[in-house]
């Protein structure tokens, strides 16, 4: 099995420009139902031909305690993914993960910050002598993750020839290699602009954008330690993630009356109906605010 799952990996990279914590998801997912395998089936080598959907229902059961939904809904797309290839490439004659059903997804509402936690993030870097490379560095990226809402992913991937401060545009490679351009408002090409000038002085082109002091690109890790600390010093009572910046991005302009195709267009969603849970934080949103402002919403208070 080992050898065919290398070869799954292999056509996700090169035929569908999978990235690479996309293919790490597939291989710790598909490590696992093997593991799963050798222990529940009699067989010492693994036959994937006869691999049987009680199998699949099995494995996915090992992990009703230890997961939640979403997590067993992915560990079961993986195999899912897998068999199709395997059917596709010849490997097998039956797909025993067809008629398996994926757990109902469950419905979470993204964490979200209001405009003012926001800009209390925002302004939560302190200017420092010793420290003003790092200050820099760090309130770019915050303002970036904001201005424009892409993903943290796409953030740590931007390289020097990616940025077009003077006309306010990024250009960012998506989930599949997908290109897209987004836009910086003033706050954030102002911070490029300072942090670009003091650290980045004589980067080429293909050079990464961020980096730390070693000069190779940043870890996710690293802005999500970032946008933690930067949490704390301000203040605020959430705990924020980077994704969070994300979700706040989009709700604020959903809440100002932008159009949910044109939000759809910034974030680089493939369907619309990945956007539209933002209807529903912003309706919640707007309803907090009519029953504390309108005099007549909560008579019996």
């Amino acid at each position: 099995m080992k050898e065919l799952v290398e070869s799954f990996l292999d056509y996700l990279e090169v035929e569908k420009g999978a990235s690479i914590n996309t293919r790490s998801s597939y291989l710790l997912d598909l490590g696992q139902f093997e593991a799963f395998l050798k222990r529940t089936l009699p067989q010492k080598k693994i036959d994937v031909g006869k691999v049987r959907a009680g199998d699949i229902i099995a494995f996915a059961g090992s992990f009703h305690a230890l997961c939640k939904k979403t997590t067993i809904s992915r560990k079961l797309s993986s195999i899912k993914s897998f068999f199709k290839f395997l059917i596709r490439k010849g490997f097998v004659k039956k797909d025993p993960a067809s008629g398996v059903a994926l757990p109902r997804r469950e419905k979470h509402l993204p964490a979200v910050l209001t405009v003012e936690e926001t800009e209390c993030l925002m302004e939560a870097p302190q200017k420092g002598v010793d420290l003003l490379a790092a200050f820099l560095r760090d309130r770019a990226m915050l303002e970036v993750l904001y201005s424009s809402g892409i993903r943290v992913g796409e953030m740590t991937g931007l390289s020097m020839g990616d940025m077009e401060i003077e006309g306010g545009t990024i250009r960012v490679f998506g989930k599949r290699k997908k290109e897209r351009i987004c836009h910086l408002g003033r706050f954030a090409k102002e911070a490029l602009k300072d942090y670009m000038s003091f650290s980045r002085k004589g980067a080429e082109r293909k050079d990464p954008l961020f980096a730390g002091k070693d000069g190779r690109r940043i870890s996710a890790r690293t802005v999500q330690r970032v946008v933690k600390k930067y949490a704390l010093l301000s203040g605020i009572a959430k705990n924020p993630t980077p994704h969070s910046l994300r979700h706040s991005f989009a709700t604020h302009l959903l809440s100002s009356g932008v159009d949910l195709r044109a939000i759809q267009e910034m974030l680089g969603h493939v369907n619309l109906s990945t956007t539209q849970c933002y209807t529903s934080v912003s309706m919640e949103r707007l309803m907090d605010v009519y029953d504390k402002a309108h005099p007549r919403a909560n008579i019996s208070k």
